[in-house]
């Protein structure tokens, strides 16, 4: 059985991609409210609070050791650069929430690379099974619901989505790049 990051995904066997919404903070979400109507970002966001509730860190802390632990199920762990981008944190604060996860037991810091600079961050032994234990019943329950979806629907749906993300990243890089579509009007 996967994790499942409480945003529409299930970690592990089954992969649901989802528009990537990281860079919002907690505070901004706030307004939008957590009712039954709530957008998936609330979701997300409400499951990241009750991990780090569970669990005892941060909401910030929590969010980036979710980060660190999809990373690892995807087979593609984060250096400390790539989840400064990934929680939208600065170098310096990133370094700072490293600290505190790596004392608390949550992460350890390894190089894996034939260039012995580079730093890969893991989770924990210790912290794996008590993801799992949060996560598992949402990753059952995902894994129900997208079991009523043959293959081929997945499929479609994950190229849907592949499609929605890329034209949301070329947005910033193109039409937005001076911080919107156009001159501000008053």
């Amino acid at each position: 059985m996967g994790l499942g990051r409480g945003d529409g995904e299930v970690l592990g066997d089954r992969r649901e991609d989802h528009i990537d919404d990281r860079d919002v903070h907690d505070d901004q979400c706030d307004a939008q409210g957590h009712g039954g109507d709530a957008e998936p970002l609330a979701y997300r966001t409400e499951f990241t609070r009750r991990f780090a509730t569970w669990l005892g860190p941060h909401s910030t802390d929590a969010a980036a050791l979710v980060e660190i632990l999809y990373a690892e199920d995807q087979g593609t762990p984060l250096s400390p650069a790539r989840l400064s981008e990934r929680v939208s944190l600065s170098s310096g604060a990133t370094a700072i929430l490293l600290k505190r996860l790596e004392q608390a037991g949550h992460i350890v810091r390894t190089r894996e690379s034939t260039d012995r600079r580079v730093v890969t961050l893991r989770s924990s032994p210790d912290i794996r099974p008590r993801a799992e234990a949060f996560f598992g019943p949402y990753a059952e329950r995902m894994a129900e619901a997208m079991s009523t979806y043959s293959p081929q629907g997945i499929q479609r749906f994950e190229d849907f989505i592949d499609l929605l993300r890329s034209t949301m990243d070329t947005l910033p890089a193109n039409e937005y790049r001076g911080g919107g579509p156009g001159p501000r009007t008053p």
